[in-house]
């Protein structure tokens, strides 16, 4: 077995859907206090990863470990306090503001011994704080612009007061302008509080300027895994998506910048470099 050096690892983990294996006995390392990003073509197994580490998902070999434990076998309120989760596209009930989906991320600190208190409003208040979203706590969800609602979502799993941070697809359905506004909040996260966050995304060229770390997978396993000015080639764009781009640096953040190449799938090659 793996030795616990992270808070939150894969052990040749295996997870399957009606019998059918996504990701097989992958062992995997979640680097401290930075952003991991996970890519990989449509299927390849990034969600369904996300959710066995997240515990949604029951391994049907090998193991999750939170803190050296299983997560499978740690009770949900326990996980909850120490990892955060925003799952694709979240819904929550019609008419709900943004202060009471917040509030929500108390939940796993109340018992029938603990109900709320003082310091649940100031963690609260915190976690608006941190999202830029205190002056919008009594609008409701409804009436928010997307990237105000993921805002306000990632300040509920804040509010978990977890320092893990699991996000599935946090820019989907965005545009360029509100994708950008919630990978910056994710990079202050890191930055100004110590987050660990771990996040699968489409799009390789916000993973290459935000991550620490990038997790490129195909049919379930890691193919490559570092800094993405070290591991993203040609050739692994090919091998992992099928396309064939060029390689330039990044003018803003000096990270690789992914240029497709025209031309049908089936004559694409790796460029050269």
């Amino acid at each position: 077995m793996i030795q616990p050096s992270s808070r939150l690892q894969a052990d040749r983990l295996t997870l399957s859907y009606g019998g059918t294996e996504i990701v097989g006995g992958l062992s995997f390392e979640v680097p401290p206090g930075m952003i991991t990003a996970v890519v990989g073509s449509n299927g390849c197994g990034k969600s369904t990863l996300l959710r066995g580490l997240a515990r949604l998902l029951r391994p049907s070999a090998g193991a999750v470990l939170l803190d050296g434990k299983a997560i499978d076998r740690m009770p949900t309120r326990e996980v909850a306090r120490h990892l955060g989760l925003l799952p694709q596209a979240p819904s929550a009930p019609e008419g709900l503001t943004v202060g009471d989906l917040v509030a929500r991320g108390r939940q796993p600190h109340q018992s029938w011994l603990r109900q709320w208190s003082p310091e649940d409003e100031d963690v609260v208040a915190q976690a608006l704080c941190w999202t830029d979203m205190l002056d919008s706590a009594d609008r409701r969800l409804e009436d928010l612009s997307g990237g105000q609602r993921q805002r306000a979502w990632i300040s509920m799993a804040l509010a978990q007061g977890t320092d893990l941070l699991l996000l599935d697809e946090p820019t989907t359905y965005l545009d360029l302008a509100h994708a950008v506004d919630v990978l910056d909040l994710v990079e202050r996260l890191r930055d100004d509080h110590g987050r660990t966050v771990v996040m699968v995304l489409h799009d390789l060229n916000l993973a290459a300027r935000y991550a620490d770390v990038l997790v490129a997978m195909k049919d379930g396993r890691i193919l490559a895994q570092g800094h993405p000015g070290d591991i993203l080639t040609s050739e692994l764009l090919f091998e992992v998506f099928g396309l064939s781009a060029r390689l330039i640096e990044d003018p803003v953040s000096g990270r690789p910048l992914v240029v497709p190449l025209g031309g049908s799938r089936a004559a694409r090659r790796p460029a050269p470099a």
